[in-house]
């Protein structure tokens, strides 16, 4: 598709994680759909090798990996099909308990089948090795200490427990964290992993979703510590999550986050966030998932060509889409977004 325009380089994206000026603005997604992928190359996707396949044919630097771990929250699947934009038939989305979760005690945190390390799997990181293209850089990813916690709670009973069972969130807080954080440290003993990359949404369109001191007590310290692990090995660290980050902007940056992704527009204005955080912070994402699904190709020419004018300049800046190409994307805006940055975005 675009491997004759672009191969995979791993130093342009390093050197953009980090801030500075490569050759070009490389692109950069939290997660492509299957739906997307299988469309895109003929047929289902469904290994390590596609994943490879996909991203070196779409111009993409790398390929992000995850651990596999088992930590129920029963979210709640929907049993029927939905349409896309193409009419085809995709899965409904899952969600959680806005109410009441699995852990609402401590008999139940106690009574929960809590994982152990040396479960976890990281068998994609090792069958990666042996076919992983020249140039291709490998993220290390993983997330959602804060969001699995009150997933399990649900996010009625987490906000208030904070108050009336402060000792239960911070056991579950911490027992969340405990896990991830291991897989962190081991992705970080991977040589091979040039990129280590946490999610986890804190914030909506409007403003955090609790206090800042709740995070500063309970997630910006797990969030260093993984900042820590990346200045060890010296590899970028990207942090994800939606919405407004304005008011808890510096500690952020001071737990060593060297990436910041998506930039959901509504939440931050993307030259604004340049002009003020461009020095600390290389930019990822920033195009309009909504404009993605719902507006014309040359539509998305333009736009992707007005957040380069603005976020490019001197580097420090990833495109992509505001939060992941989800299967409601129309996969012709898809592939202008990434058309347009491989060609314009060279500097």
């Amino acid at each position: 598709m675009f491997s004759h325009l672009r191969k995979p380089n791993k130093d342009r994206l390093l050197t953009t994680l980090r801030r500075g000026k490569a050759d070009a603005v490389p692109n950069i997604e939290l997660g492509v759909d299957p739906y997307i992928k299988s469309t895109i190359l003929g047929r289902k996707w469904n290994s390590i090798k596609d994943e490879v396949e996909f991203n070196s044919m779409m111009g993409y630097d790398y390929i992000k990996l995850q651990p596999i771990i088992q930590l129920d929250t029963k979210r709640r699947i929907a049993d029927s099909l939905s349409k896309n934009h193409t009419g085809a038939n995709v899965p409904d989305r899952s969600w959680s308990s806005e109410q009441t979760g699995i852990i609402t005690t401590f008999e139940d945190f106690e009574r929960y089948p809590w994982p152990l390390k040396n479960e976890i799997n990281y068998s994609r990181f090792k069958e990666v090795r042996s076919i992983l293209p020249d140039g291709m850089a490998v993220i290390g990813q993983y997330g959602d200490i804060f969001t699995t916690a009150w997933e399990m709670m649900g996010f009625e009973t987490f906000a208030v427990s904070i108050y009336t069972e402060p000792d239960l969130v911070k056991a579950i807080m911490e027992k969340v964290g405990e896990l991830i954080i291991s897989m962190f440290e081991t992705m970080a003993d991977m040589e091979w992993v040039d990129v280590l990359w946490y999610s986890d949404d804190i914030a909506y369109t409007e403003g955090l979703m609790l206090n800042p001191e709740f995070y500063r007590e309970h997630f910006f310290p797990l969030l260093k510590k993984i900042g820590d692990m990346s200045k060890r090995r010296d590899v970028p660290f990207i942090y994800h999550s939606d919405g407004d980050l304005w008011s808890v902007m510096d500690d952020i940056v001071g737990a060593g986050v060297s990436a910041l992704h998506p930039i959901e527009p509504k939440g931050l204005n993307i030259k604004e966030l340049k002009e003020k955080r461009g020095h600390q912070l290389c930019l990822c994402g920033g195009i309009d998932l909504d404009l993605l699904a719902r507006v014309t190709p040359e539509e998305i020419k333009t736009l992707v060509r007005n957040i380069l004018a603005v976020a490019a300049p001197g580097g420090g800046y990833c495109a992509g889409s505001s939060n992941s190409i989800t299967e409601y994307v129309k996969v012709e805006n898809y592939l202008a977004m990434l058309e347009t940055v491989i060609i314009e975005g060279k500097y």
